[in-house]
């Protein structure tokens, strides 16, 4: 299904800010990782929660939520590649490590990983693998390869984009999909010199 809105500026003159859609920003000073979910509340459920659970005290944290009633995802999704919602962008702009989650259909309970930080990607699908969580990297369906794509757009102009099936979604809870990829980025930042809470 097409976007209604080729950008934000478009989607905002036609939609209400805290009606139809909320954007939240948790910045985490000092940290050097941020986690997405631009597609979250009702546009794509559950991947708000996901994306909270990741982010904890320790990563900054960006949300944009659909509100509505119904329609959130025919009429407030915009697709990676065109995300330039300004509060997103500067969030972007002090991030080294990137994190993008998203909702995608599909009854089985499985991740798809993409991004060009092939490296984390890795990282990231390993440790879920190990949780017992299936994993299918590197994806056809979501490569999250485009250089627009909000996941490159952080300061090292690569990063990782996670598209959660709504199987998954309703398999795990939140907190067990965050554990293995928060001590992934925790051990991340541990290798980069940066101060993180425990691991777990």
């Amino acid at each position: 299904m097409p976007d209604r809105y080729q950008s934000y500026s478009e989607l905002a003159r036609k939609e209400v800010l805290g009606t139809d859609y909320r954007v939240a920003v948790l910045a985490q000073d000092g940290s050097e990782v941020a986690i997405l979910a631009p597609h979250g509340g009702s546009i794509e459920p559950g991947t708000s929660e996901i994306a909270r659970a990741i982010a904890g005290t320790d990563f900054s944290l960006y949300l944009f939520e659909g509100l509505r009633p119904a329609g959130n995802y025919e009429t407030l999704h915009i697709t990676s590649r065109r995300f330039d919602e300004p509060d997103c962008l500067e969030v972007l702009r002090r991030s080294s490590i990137v994190i993008t989650i998203h909702g995608c259909e599909g009854s089985e309970a499985e991740v798809h990983i993409g991004g060009l930080d092939i490296v984390l990607a890795r990282r990231i699908g390993q440790e879920l693998s190990a949780a017992d969580v299936t994993v299918v990297k590197p994806s056809r369906r979501y490569p999250g390869t485009h250089q627009m794509n909000i996941c490159n757009r952080g300061l090292e102009g690569r990063g990782v984009q996670m598209e959660f099936t709504s199987g998954i979604r309703k398999k795990f809870e939140a907190f067990e999909i965050a554990r293995p990829i928060r001590n992934v980025l925790l051990g991340r930042c541990k290798e980069r010199g940066e101060k993180v809470a425990d691991m777990g």
